[in-house]
């Protein structure tokens, strides 16, 4: 009773009168009567930065819909990709058309006029004060205008209006065009939801996270691939070696030493005295590799609660045959050069391994730039989301044999489900913050990259054998019982139900493992419970994917899926006006339209409605009294 009028008194501060109360509260439950907003979801996009920007700035094909709901009867496919392209890159788009002949006054106003009509659209779900606050600062009060204009008697508005967009091309029509095409993308996805993933294989994460960094309204959950980063801007060695060996691996460099300013000059200098491949990454590759097996050998002998002892082939390298035991069988290596691998000590590195990775640490742990992309993941991250009553996480809920939730040994504790993610969760932000800095919660991060129970990840992964066995029997990566029993509803169901999800409506939305839609598998499972939406971004998954991503929408009508197709480049997509195709695939269509007071905001809202109540019978009683 203390709490509760302490909280009504903090409340009537805000709203002193019952007539400001009797406003808020009309406002409010207007609010909750408009259409929710549109969510659209997206999964390892893996450093594609081209790709990626493209579907940033035609909102998964949205905006073209939206267009040719507006102009397919009135305007050529030609007019209307040409006016999309104007909102996707306005600043690129404007300069290409100028360099071939000058933009007429003319020409000018009827982009304005198609933009106007466009940005009025998209902005008919949302309340004129929300609106207003996606408006640019600069040009707000007059996009206002222009968005709610009238026609009256006289006409007294159009010309009022004219005068405007006359003053606006007079001075400066880019500018302007600009800020209406970042209200239009603004307006046409409420919020986004990245379901893990963003670094590694491509080469550009950083352009992404500096993307994302500037996005409107954003939640992350973090992938076994930006754990692992993660864990290496912490100073986790173990971490840093499989960063610096994926991104020579991968031929992506740049991130490293342009992006993030991490010089690999030691290590190539070894490589160069080690290794006398033709090819200098080559030898790069072998002395990072050699590095990262040593450091994962000390992180598995120091916590054997891992169960991950079948990683340590280090010690089972015969030099003499070049061979390597596994499970009692010796396969052949494809190389047999170990100048710094000692038989008596097979996981410790040498004096000039040491030197390499003091340097590396010393440059992760200070690239300012890392680490702010890093605070930006932990600030918009985490392991999972509950959502307007969908379960978002990237790789999985460890199972057992049986399809029930397994115990995962960490951190002298045992934790299976919700649990699990919440103590990997609350790991995370301690490491980071500084809070734990002993090598058994650091261990973690790089656990949650590899590990086989890792929710992060969920399979034996095999770097070893795939790098160095020829032998592709030895190559099989066992998963978790979790994508045995992902496809059956009765699984999904139970999962749901550990994150307090119930609706009939619930959904989990799940990247991590990309789907083969080029064999004919399809994204949505379980009878519609699971929406797998990894659709191979990456260049080197499309060929198997058939597809180049996918992005889930999901808005006041239902959910829907949209498969694109791959993506030739932004010069392509500027000089000829060429877009992604994009193919929907409908997931549930609502009978009714979902409404804003249908979402967690919604019910925030209500709270928020009834507390306003309770406040205005305060003062209806003060005044009888």
């Amino acid at each position: 009773m203390e709490q509760s009028n302490k909280y009504l008194r903090l409340l009537s501060e805000k709203y002193p009168t019952m007539r400001s109360l009797t406003k808020e509260i009309i406002n409010l439950t207007a609010i909750l009567n408009l259409p929710k907003g549109t969510e659209h979801f997206m999964s390892d996009i893996h450093g594609e930065y081209e790709a990626f920007c493209h579907i940033l700035n035609n909102c998964a094909g949205v905006i073209r819909e939206k267009a040719d709901i507006l102009y397919g009867n009135t305007l050529s496919d030609g007019e209307i990709e040409e006016i999309c392209t104007i909102i996707y890159y306005p600043r690129e788009k404007l300069r290409l058309i100028k360099k071939n002949h000058v933009i007429s006054a003319d020409r000018y106003r009827l982009i304005l006029y198609r933009m106007i009509e466009l940005a009025r659209m998209l902005s008919s779900k949302y309340t004129r004060s929300k609106v207003r606050k996606a408006l640019p600062e600069d040009y707000a009060y007059i996009i206002d205008e222009l968005l709610h204009a009238q026609k009256d008697e006289d006409d007294n508005q159009v010309r009022y209006h004219e005068r405007i967009l006359d003053n606006i091309i007079g001075i400066d029509a880019d500018d302007f065009i600009e800020a209406l095409a970042n209200l239009i993308k603004h307006l046409a996805v409420d919020h986004l939801h990245i379901v893990g993933d963003i670094f590694d294989r491509g080469a550009d994460a950083d352009k992404i996270i500096d993307l994302l960094m500037r996005y409107h309204s954003i939640d992350l959950q973090w992938g076994n691939h930006d754990i692992l980063w993660i864990g290496a801007s912490a100073g986790n060695e173990v971490c840093i070696a499989n960063v610096v060996r994926n991104c020579i691996k991968y031929h992506t460099l740049r991130i490293l030493e342009n992006g993030y300013g991490i010089s690999l000059r030691r290590l190539t200098v070894l490589s160069e005295q080690l290794y006398h491949h033709k090819d200098p990454l080559e030898n790069a590759l072998r002395t990072i590799s050699v590095i990262q097996f040593k450091l994962e050998g000390q992180a598995i002998l120091r916590h054997p609660e891992y169960d991950m002892k079948d990683r340590l082939l280090l010690g089972r390298i015969n030099k003499e045959k070049g061979t390597v035991a596994i499970d009692d069988k010796e396969y052949p290596l494809n190389y047999n050069e170990w100048p710094t691998l000692s038989p008596e000590a097979p996981y410790r590195l040498s004096e000039e391994e040491r030197i390499v990775m003091d340097e590396l640490k010393e440059a992760f742990t200070s690239s300012t730039r890392l680490q702010t992309h890093i605070r930006f993941l932990l600030d918009k991250g985490s392991m999972y989301l509950c959502h307007n009553g969908n379960l978002l996480y990237h790789g999985c809920i460890p199972l057992d044999e049986s399809g029930n939730l397994f115990g995962v040994s960490l951190l002298n504790g045992t934790y299976k489900g919700r649990d699990l993610l919440d103590i990997a969760d609350q790991t995370v932000r301690r490491v980071c913050l500084g809070k734990e800095k002993d090598s058994e919660h650091l261990d973690l991060l790089w656990y949650l990259w590899c590990g086989r129970r890792s929710p992060l990840c969920g399979r034996n992964i095999k770097t070893f054998e795939r790098y160095l066995i020829d032998d592709k029997s030895t190559w099989h990566e066992e998963s978790d019982p979790y994508y045995h029993y992902y496809t059956t509803e009765k699984c999904c169901n139970m999962i749901l139900r550990e994150f307090d999800l119930y609706s009939a409506h619930s959904h989990i939305v799940n990247g991590h493992t990309p789907v083969l839609a080029a064999r004919g598998e399809l994204p949505i499972k379980a009878g519609g419970r699971l929406l797998v939406i990894d659709g191979g971004f990456c260049k080197d998954y499309q060929p198997k994917t058939g597809i180049a991503g996918y992005t889930l929408i999901f808005n006041s009508h239902g959910l829907r899926i949209k498969a694109h197709q791959p993506f030739e480049s932004i010069e392509k997509a500027l000089s000829e006006n060429i877009d992604i195709v994009s193919d929907s695939q409908y997931v549930e269509t609502e009978k009714e339209r979902l409404l804003v007071k249908d979402t967690d905001n919604g019910r925030h809202i209500m709270e928020e409605i009834d507390d306003l109540y309770t406040l205005l019978e305060f003062y209806k009683s003060a005044d009888k009294r």
